[in-house]
C-alpha cells in the first residue's frame, strides 16, 4: 500500500518503542494472488498473530480448525468437529467457573461471516486493514488510551478472555479496545508476555490514532522528566514552584 501503512507502522514502533511491530488483520471477500495462502497447523488463532510479526499471508477457516474458541469469536463457518469442540471447552470452562452462561452473551463475535483472515506486519500489509494490533506494557498502553479518548472522546474498554474476541469488538464497533489477554494466548503468542496488554485500534481511523499517539509520547516523555526532577527537588528539601521546575529542566521544557 505504498508507503502509507509502512509509514504508520513506524511511527507507532518509534514512538512507542514497540517490541513486535504492528500487526494488520483483515477481512476480504478473496484474497490478492499474490498473497501466500497460510501452511500448516495453528493450536489457536490467537497463534496466528506470532506469525504475523514477520510474514504475510491469508487464512480460510479450515486453518483455524483447532481453535473452536476463536472461531466462535470470529464467526467462521464451523465443522461438526468444531462444533463439538467448542461444546467440550464450554463444558470444561463451566466446571472451572471460568465462563458462566451469563458471561457467553458478553463475549464479542464478529458480526459478519468472513470467507478469509489476512495477517500481516502493518509496514507490509496489501489491504488497508480492519484492525491493527498493539502488544504494549503499561507505559506503552497509556499513551495509546489516552491517544484514543483524544480521537474518540471516551475511554476504551478492556476486555478479558479470550483475548481473541477484541478483534470482534474493534471490527463491529470501528472503536478501539484493550485486552488483558487470556492465559491462551499468552500461551501461543511468545510476544504477549504477562507485562504486557493487548491494544487493537480501527484500521479505518489510524492515521488519526498514530497522530496523536506520536505528540502524547513526545509529551509524556517530557512530563515523566518533569516529574522526576520536581521529586529530587522536593527530596532534597526545596519547595519549587512549577515555573522553577520547568526552568531546571532547561531546553527540555521549551
Amino acid at each position: 500500500m505504498d508507503r502509507f501503512y509502512s509509514q504508520l507502522a513506524e511511527t507507532l514502533s518509534n514512538n512507542l518503542r514497540l517490541a513486535q511491530p504492528p500487526i494488520a488483520v483483515c477481512f476480504p471477500d478473496s484474497v490478492p494472488a499474490s498473497i501466500t495462502a497460510h501452511t500448516g497447523n495453528a493450536p489457536a488463532g490467537c497463534g496466528f498473530w506470532r506469525e504475523a510479526a514477520t510474514a504475510t499471508f491469508a487464512t480460510s477457516p479450515g486453518d483455524h480448525a483447532l481453535c473452536a474458541v476463536g472461531s466462535y469469536t470470529h464467526n467462521l463457518e464451523m465443522s461438526d468437529q468444531q462444533q463439538t469442540d467448542l461444546k467440550d471447552c464450554l463444558g470444561v470452562f463451566a466446571s472451572l467457573g471460568y465462563v458462566t452462561a451469563e458471561d457467553l452473551p458478553l463475549i464479542p463475535v464478529l458480526d459478519r461471516r468472513p470467507r478469509h483472515i489476512l495477517y500481516a506486519p502493518l509496514a507490509q500489509t496489501p489491504l488497508p486493514p480492519e484492525v491493527v494490533l498493539l502488544f504494549g506494557d503499561a507505559g506503552q498502553s497509556l499513551i495509546i488510551s489516552e491517544a484514543v479518548q483524544q480521537v474518540e472522546h471516551r475511554i476504551p474498554p478492556a476486555l478479558g478472555r479470550p483475548a481473541c474476541a477484541v478483534i470482534a469488538q474493534v471490527a463491529n464497533t470501528g472503536l478501539a479496545a484493550l485486552s488483558l489477554g487470556c492465559c491462551g494466548a499468552r500461551a501461543y503468542v511468545d510476544a504477549f508476555t504477562p507485562d504486557l496488554i493487548l491494544c487493537a485500534l480501527p484500521g479505518a481511523n489510524l492515521a488519526a490514532y498514530v497522530e496523536r499517539i506520536a505528540a502524547l509520547a513526545g509529551a509524556n516523555s517530557i512530563l515523566s522528566k518533569f516529574h522526576h526532577l520536581r521529586g529530587r527537588q522536593v527530596a532534597a528539601g526545596a519547595r519549587p514552584t512549577v515555573k522553577e521546575s520547568l526552568a531546571a529542566m532547561g531546553p527540555a521544557a521549551d
